[in-house]
């Protein structure tokens, strides 16, 4: 039985993989912006990326999830939006941004999986003993 996304939360109030949706998007905007073809960095950002593509599905959730086709199909357009954001981002800087903002697609990854370690830990700590 499929689910629509109004009925998919989590104990904490959002949507299940929200949080690691927006560290998706940010790390693969950082992913555009700075990485080159064929090199070590840019397969360890792909290995995270991938990572964070498919793991959230498996979370614990009140109910049975979405399909897993629909999950991922949603997790890569949304990973794609942010490669091509961060080569957009990418040659913007210096001639319509200042070259300054370089680094603000990583310091908005590393507030969203602060924010998302916060989410993720929380949901882990309201866990009961079942009496």
């Amino acid at each position: 039985m499929e689910r629509s996304a109004d009925s998919i939360s989590t104990g904490f109030g959002g949507f299940i993989g929200i949080d690691t949706t927006f560290v998706l998007y940010f790390l693969a905007l950082e992913y555009g912006r700075s990485v080159q073809l064929f090199s070590m960095d840019a397969m360890l950002l792909g290995i995270t990326m991938l990572m964070l593509m498919i793991l959230p599905y498996f979370l614990p959730a009140g109910d049975e999830a979405a399909g897993f086709v629909n999950w991922i199909v949603g997790r890569l357009s949304i990973a794609v939006l942010g490669i091509v954001t961060g080569l957009v981002f990418k040659q913007s800087l210096g001639v319509i941004l200042p070259d300054s903002m370089r680094f603000l697609p990583l310091t908005l990854l590393i507030v969203a999986s602060i924010a998302s370690c916060y989410i993720q830990f929380y949901g882990l700590m309201k866990l009961r003993l079942a009496k």
